[in-house]
């Protein structure tokens, strides 16, 4: 399936209701063949910006351009996107193909070149040999192929995706998580995808967008954005945290000391400003050493609770410097056999953890 490759830029939008700012001067350029995922908790606007790109939501402010063209005013059977909701919207009376072939009807596509371009997409899909069923007879995965099939049917601009997974259960979402980011390698189209899912945003997204209370927070690579959160919140809402909210004591040139409740901590890289300072260290970050064994930041504590999740142990260890720590160690080389009220030597590098702004 060919596909023109699109680039789209969300510019000081804003979409208020009344006194709420569902949408609050965001700002977002998304380029040509890029997976970019719209994350944050609900109410946060990701779901308004989608159905603003769509055409579905009129801005109160700001505007949207397509290829540098802005298409704001636009109706949505003008912008040419293709859209997959979270339930699917399929037509219950239709068989397979008929469904897919539905966008092309309505565009007066020749019944040859229907045919073909359905049978491409099933393909695409590999539902080929399921185009003579009806909905009610697929799984809810089978269900959500036949839905990407007809957004991709008629060679759309975009792909708009509206927390298309979310109804699957587990297992399925992600198999089908591949599957997508696959077939976005295959058609490569521009997709822009929605979701609350942190595990669904870093392993499909090429750009990761957080958003919280209708503000884009930070934007990046998923990597980008795991390994340098800017602020508390996306250290916390992408992933897991601990926070050690300390003072610097010392600044050096390879990075910098600090103190947290007489217990004293090195850090990389160039210390903040002023003498406060606010550490995200991630849970899997944190290792178990033996006593007497050398690192650069080591923290005693109690076992207070634990699980067990086949792969890994996940640790609730209490100590008295640094509070209460989320620690995470593959449970096939654990050093320890986990039991609440063992004591650990917890123990971390000083390029292991990040400041990050309050907020």
């Amino acid at each position: 399936m060919a596909a023109l490759q699109h680039s789209l830029t969300v510019r000081r939008l804003a979409k208020h209701y009344g006194p709420t700012r569902a949408v609050d001067d965001v700002t977002l350029t998304i380029g040509r063949g890029q997976f970019v995922t719209l994350l944050g908790p609900s109410g946060s606007g990701k779901t308004t910006i989608l159905m603003a790109i769509a055409g579905f939501v009129q801005p109160t402010a700001g505007e949207i351009l397509l290829d540098e063209t802005p298409i704001t005013p636009l109706p949505p059977e003008k912008r040419n996107f293709g859209m997959v909701f979270q339930g699917y919207a399929l037509f219950p009376h239709m068989t397979v193909a008929e469904n897919v072939t539905f966008p092309l009807r309505v565009r007066n596509v020749a019944r040859a070149e229907a045919e073909r371009r359905v049978a491409e997409a099933l393909d695409l899909v590999q539902l080929g040999h399921l185009k003579d069923r009806r909905p009610s007879q697929l799984s809810g995965g089978q269900q959500q192929r036949v839905a990407l099939a007809r957004a991709l049917v008629f060679q759309p601009a975009l792909l708009l995706l509206d927390e298309p997974l979310s109804a699957l259960d587990k297992k399925l979402r992600a198999e089908l998580q591949v599957e997508l980011k696959a077939l976005h390698r295959r058609v490569g189209l521009t997709f822009i995808y929605v979701t609350h899912d942190q595990e669904e945003a870093l392993s499909m997204s090429d750009s990761i967008a957080i958003l919280r209370d209708g503000k884009l927070v930070q934007e990046g690579p998923p990597g980008t954005l795991y390994e340098r959160p800017a602020t508390r919140f996306v250290a916390d809402f992408l992933g897991k945290s601990n926070f050690l909210a300390g003072r610097i004591v010392e600044r050096r040139n390879d990075g910098f000391a600090y103190a947290v409740d007489g217990a004293r901590f090195v850090q990389h890289g160039p210390p903040p400003a002023g003498d406060d300072v606010l550490i995200a260290l991630r849970p899997e970050k944190i290792g178990i050493a033996a006593e007497g064994e050398p690192a650069p930041n080591t923290v005693e504590g109690t076992i207070t609770a634990w699980s067990y999740f086949g792969t890994s142990f996940a640790l609730i260890v209490e100590t008295a410097a640094a509070g209460t720590l989320q620690v995470t160690v593959p449970a096939w080389r654990c050093p320890v056999e986990p039991a609440e009220g063992r004591r650990v030597r917890l123990a971390w590098t000083a390029d292991a953890s990040v400041p990050v702004v309050r907020d």
